[in-house]
């Protein structure tokens, strides 16, 4: 039994963790930068030391919950996309499950930005295969040949940047990105998904 005890440990320790990452991404969710960590122990079912002992700050434990998130939800598409038969519409499964993780943590990111934990590092494994795609794409002649990398990663702020004025969670994101896919590719401009959300003013 005593050979076992290290692993039950490491296997409780890791629970913890996903039980406080769970707890934080509902906490950060309702609460967004004013979240105090105590709450997200208490909904986690831990104790504050606990928590610190694996996260010992705020931005420790956002860049954790932004992590699962995108590891969850993001990088399979990724994965799946990099073997996709059609690099554009690869691309745009991208694209959109990108905006679909921004749009349903609006809060998280919010709170992230007001820790300093968004920096360009950040997106660095997403942009990379943003990257991969473009060339891809190009080289079956489905994305125009005179977009060069800095510009799609421009565009991917501009969406980011169009959350901001509409209800976080609501799907008008989707008419831009309708709008964008059509513009990087060499065909005709296909039906928008959806009406033009009202306009609205936000402060991140």
């Amino acid at each position: 039994m005593a050979l076992d005890s290290p692993r039950l440990l490491r296997a409780d320790a890791a629970r913890n963790a996903e039980k406080i990452i769970r707890a934080a991404r509902e906490v950060f969710t309702e609460q967004g930068p004013d979240a105090h960590l105590d709450e997200v122990a208490r909904r986690a079912g831990v104790g504050a030391a606990t928590l610190f002992r694996r996260f010992p700050d705020k931005a420790a434990l956002l860049r954790a919950v932004l992590d699962e998130r995108f590891g969850g939800h993001v990088r399979p598409v990724i994965q799946a996309a990099a073997h996709a038969p059609d690099p554009a519409s690869g691309l745009a499964r991208v694209l959109e499950a990108a905006l679909e993780s921004v749009a349903g943590d609006y809060n998280v990111l919010t709170a992230a930005r007001a820790a300093g934990v968004l920096t360009p590092a950040t997106g660095q494994e997403f942009f990379a295969a943003l990257d991969a795609l473009l060339a891809r794409g190009q080289h079956a002649g489905v994305i125009r040949a005179d977009l060069v990398p800095d510009d799609l990663h421009r565009i991917v702020v501009m969406l980011v940047s169009v959350l901001w004025t509409m209800e976080p969670r609501e799907d008008g994101w989707r008419r831009y990105l309708a709008l964008v896919l059509d513009g990087l590719t060499p065909a005709g401009a296909s039906p928008l998904p959806c009406p033009a959300p009202a306009l609205r003013t936000r402060t991140p």
